[in-house]
């Protein structure tokens, strides 16, 4: 593997460098802050965790420290919402959406223009274990009639997407990492909701990411092509709506489509790629991601457990396709 991989969009992802999502979405909550005097953000008691403080040091007027009360902190969003605020409001992804029933009939059945930001997703959130992790998030609010659904890849998109969702009217779902990720994306990039991106074109497979695995899928590509095999890289940020047309239309080309995500491949990304294609072009589909629960560690070795880092990406697609091969 060469030490950068080349995308479409004229950026090379250098595996030593990593940047902060949490961080990079932090500030520009501060940044809207200061043109949107009807931005508000609530916490549950993470506002550290989550970088919301930083918005609260700069607006502490405007900025709500709810405790360790998420159906609280839910409720009194909806209410800031219909006095004509736009709130914000942030946990860790467990705990927010672990109130569900709340979301449910609170923000969603209301239509309330409320934003759900669900920090430390997936197991990359390291030592803290299960209890800590967001896992089951998406497939949850992703069945939500009126709920968008919003996974960056990197610092840029989470910024970019924090200042869609200012605008957008609606209630919407936001998960991020706790670890730093590779950037994809340079700072020209402005985020589109319902469109995917191609980062790298291919031919033989498609590998649809979302999340932190963007830039390992990318390394991943890179890997294989060494090996004569071609592989487009598809960045899916809006889970939902979903590009499906774009999917199918990379499918008809590859024949083979692969999904990388860190979280359930029940009710998340893989499982609305399978929606899509059953309805538009049917092909042979790999979900990975998890398939049962996390655990404490690194990192790095829970990406290694779950396939998730370059090595398991390469050898599920080598996998994958020797399979699909056999079968011809």
């Amino acid at each position: 593997m060469s030490s950068a991989a080349q995308t479409t969009n004229g950026m090379a992802i250098v595996p030593e460098q990593k940047f902060s999502m949490r961080g990079a979405y932090g500030k520009a909550l501060v940044e809207l802050g200061k043109t949107h005097p009807e931005l508000v953000v609530l916490d549950a008691d993470l506002s550290s965790s989550t970088k919301s403080g930083l918005f609260g040091k700069e607006f502490p007027d405007r900025f709500f420290q709810m405790g360790i009360a998420e159906s609280n902190m839910i409720g009194t969003a909806v209410g800031l919402a219909s006095s004509g605020k736009k709130p914000f409001l942030h946990s860790f992804a467990c705990f927010v959406v672990g109130r569900f029933e709340v979301i449910k009939l609170a923000v969603a059945y209301n239509e309330s223009n409320v934003a759900i930001t669900g920090t430390h997703v997936g197991v990359g959130i390291g030592e803290d274990g299960y209890s800590q992790m967001g896992t089951e998030d998406l497939g949850m609010m992703r069945a939500l009639p009126n709920v968008i659904c919003l996974q960056p890849a990197d610092d840029v998109e989470a910024r970019s997407a924090a200042e869609f969702l200012m605008d957008y009217e609606g209630p919407s779902y936001m998960r991020i990492t706790r670890q730093n990720v590779y950037r994809v994306h340079d700072e020209n990039y402005r985020f589109e909701l319902g469109r995917g991106e191609v980062l790298r074109s291919g031919t033989d497979l498609t590998l649809v990411a979302s999340g932190a695995p963007v830039g390992y899928s990318l390394l991943a590509a890179e890997r294989l092509s060494g090996l004569g095999i071609s592989v487009e890289v598809i960045n899916m940020a809006s889970i939902r709506p979903l590009d499906g047309e774009l999917i199918a239309e990379s499918a008809r080309k590859t024949g083979a489509v692969m999904t990388v995500e860190d979280h359930s491949v029940r009710g998340g990304l893989g499982s609305a790629v399978c929606e899509e294609l059953a309805e538009r072009y049917p092909v042979p589909v790999m979900r990975t991601g998890l398939r049962e629960f996390g655990g404490s560690g690194t990192e790095a070795d829970n990406y290694r457990i779950h396939k998730l880092d370059v090595d398991g990406i390469t050898d599920n697609a080598r996998s994958f396709l020797e399979v699909i091969r056999n079968k011809a």
